[in-house]
């Protein structure tokens, strides 16, 4: 992994700031030195927004699935490239440095670490510090947990990923970005959702078709009544992710109403109606 994101870092640095970086990497064994190395990156690489070939991406996808830098800065993809050069030999030492830099980052610091999680050594460890990252209200940082970032999905438990999932509904994240977020799908999200799309509707207010979508798989006698009122929705959106819900159960009665509209069931059966198509519209809203 090192390699594939230096290769991205050559492609988007200049001279100097490799130079710096080749410098600095004669003293990475010093953690005080990896330390300061780790802060000053911004100042001698800059923050422009990379770019990243299909090649390029693709070599990461092999070495860590759904690992995406797509729209990172220079300085935060350099920040994970140089987690990756602490020796991980001592557990304790490495964890305590890792930890560390967690507790006196500023917002782009961390922003870098929780987006290199999938990249850390002794993943198991970083299930705490994740969750508690999940509750920060810094925009940024809720962005590099949440949205393509592997780690979640596979390290935190079902209370926390339901957790993050519920904070990604809250301040209006796509949830298409998600990773893993049909494969965690469970039955305690649905009812969590369908209570909160519940506090919704009686508020006056309305509920992210998208959210429906973690109800696949999930759909009971109870909740039902809840799809059944998106489908009839005045909301053409709303109804077609009521339809792609029913699209994808076995429950007889979603089967039966899905079957009621030939039109939005040939639509999804020829792939021009997907949540990716949904997500898309609600974008441009």
């Amino acid at each position: 992994m090192s390699e594939g994101l230096a290769a991205i870092i050559a492609g988007n640095s200049s001279d100097a700031a490799r130079e710096w970086l080749q410098q600095r990497l004669q003293k990475a064994a010093s953690i005080p030195q990896f330390n300061q190395t780790f802060t000053a990156v911004p100042r001698f690489t800059g923050k422009n927004i990379i770019v990243v070939s299909p090649e390029q991406a693709a070599v990461l996808q092999q070495q860590v699935p759904g690992f995406f830098v797509h729209g990172w800065t220079l300085d935060r993809l350099i920040r994970a490239w140089w987690l990756l050069q602490l020796d991980t030999s001592d557990k304790a030492v490495y964890l305590d440095t890792i930890e560390k830099l967690f507790l006196s980052a500023e917002m782009n610091e961390l922003a870098a670490l929780y987006s290199a999680l999938p990249l850390l050594a002794w993943p198991e460890e970083w299930k705490l510090r994740t969750a508690e990252g999940v509750r920060s209200n810094i925009g940024v940082v809720q962005e590099a947990i949440m949205l393509q970032n592997p780690y979640p999905a596979r390290y935190l438990d079902e209370p926390a990923w339901n957790q993050l999932v519920m904070k990604a509904i809250f301040t209006d994240k796509p949830l298409h970005l998600i990773s893993g977020l049909d494969e965690r799908r469970n039955t305690a999200l649905a009812a969590i959702l369908t209570d909160f799309a519940h506090e919704r509707w009686a508020a006056g207010r309305k509920v992210s078709p998208m959210q429906w979508r973690l109800l696949t798989t999930f759909i009971t006698a109870d909740n039902m009544a809840d799809l059944t009122r998106v489908w009839h929705s005045a909301d053409q959106t709303e109804k077609a992710a009521a339809a792609l819900v029913f699209a994808n159960t076995d429950y007889a009665p979603a089967k039966t109403l899905l079957a009621s509209d030939p039109a939005l069931t040939a639509e999804i059966q020829s792939g021009a109606l997907s949540w990716d198509v949904i997500a898309a519209k609600l974008s441009q809203n």
